[in-house]
């Protein structure tokens, strides 16, 4: 393994730079860069095959890097892989609680398992439960749990030794919509009590609503990592619709706006047998108020317009077209990813 030895500001408490991952002979990661604050939410977004999960690994020291430099709260991961690990917690997208036995006892459990006295241990417990909302159902075994009870308890036992960066693989995969609403509520709430989080997901909503910045990763290379707002300004478009009291109207306003550059190819322009045009443009009102304005001036009567704002599906499909987002099935559950 090359490793290039750098230390971190303490104000980064994750600092890739240029990671390699082989393996099996086939280059995972081809250079990758990434950066979290401390207090920092970074959603790594990608399709399956992208990456995603080999990050992870690496990253929580469970398969090696083959070149490039990571540090993790001041500890390199090269030189101080013990250091990393005593600085992180990953929750996976499998659960690591027992079904068998209770929140309590999981958590306990864990406790022991980092070394806490068993009078700690209980403590703690009992506050993880309580910040997890789930003392009502601490003396229940998780075989009687819901999915989303389940899956904060996972959580909760990732934060039984507080780390300085979790790592959420997919955390909301499965959940029903009330559930993942919840589970969102948490993870910000940790956020705000200063916990750096890694998270990847296959639920751009998800990244929209939990992360600082965000990050594309296309073919083991970032391609993209900005705030979500600053992504949606730079590749997303807003879909604009625009109505007419019949399909002849419609029509001839979509010959104007065909006259004016504007193609069903690169601005999805479709006229529909309802009387509608809808379109994709970047600027907005900004840009749509000339063509509405033209319409007016040509005798054609708009009867109603409306505009949606941009979004990271549009960004995603802006800059991974080649790799679509998983299918969710009806359990939520994705095909794999190495």
């Amino acid at each position: 393994m090359t490793v290039s030895a750098h230390t971190s500001p303490p104000s980064i408490i994750l600092d890739v730079r240029d990671l390699h991952c082989d393996r099996g002979g086939t280059e995972i990661l081809k250079g990758v860069d990434l950066t979290i604050p401390a207090g920092g939410i970074l959603a790594v977004l990608g399709a399956n095959g992208a990456g995603k999960t080999t990050l992870i690994n690496v990253l929580s020291t469970l398969i090696p890097f083959t070149s490039g430099s990571v540090s993790i709260a001041g500890h390199d991961l090269g030189s101080d892989p013990t250091g990393v690990r005593n600085s992180i917690s990953l929750t996976g997208q499998f659960a690591a609680v027992d079904q068998e036995l209770t929140g309590t006892e999981n958590l306990v459990f864990f406790g022991r398992l980092a070394g806490l006295s068993r009078r700690t241990a209980h403590d703690r417990a009992a506050e993880l439960l309580d910040e997890f909302n789930l003392s009502d159902a601490a003396d229940k075994r998780l075989s009687d749990y819901s999915g989303g009870m389940r899956r904060r308890l996972d959580i909760a036992a990732s934060l039984v030794v507080p780390p300085a960066l979790l790592f959420l693989d997919e955390p909301s995969t499965g959940l029903d919509p009330e559930s993942r609403e919840a589970l969102w509520t948490q993870i910000l709430d940790l956020r705000d009590h200063g916990m750096s989080i890694l998270l990847t997901t296959q639920y751009l909503e998800e990244a929209d609503r939990l992360a600082d910045r965000v990050a594309v990763l296309r073919d083991g290379r970032i391609i993209a990592v900005d705030t979500p707002q600053n992504l949606k300004s730079e590749y997303g478009r807003h879909r604009c619709s625009v109505s007419f009291p019949d399909h002849a109207s419609a029509v001839a306003a979509g010959e104007l706006i065909t006259a004016r550059g504007y193609t069903a190819r690169d601005n999805d322009l479709v006229v529909d047998d309802s009387g509608v045009v809808e379109l994709l443009v970047r600027s907005g009102f900004t840009e749509l108020n000339p063509l509405l304005q033209a319409i007016d001036s040509a005798g054609i009567t708009i009867t109603d317009v409306g505009m949606t704002p941009p979004s990271l599906d549009d960004v995603y499909f802006a800059l991974a077209r080649d790799g679509m987002l998983a299918p969710q099935g009806p359990d939520g559950e994705g095909d794999g990813e190495r």
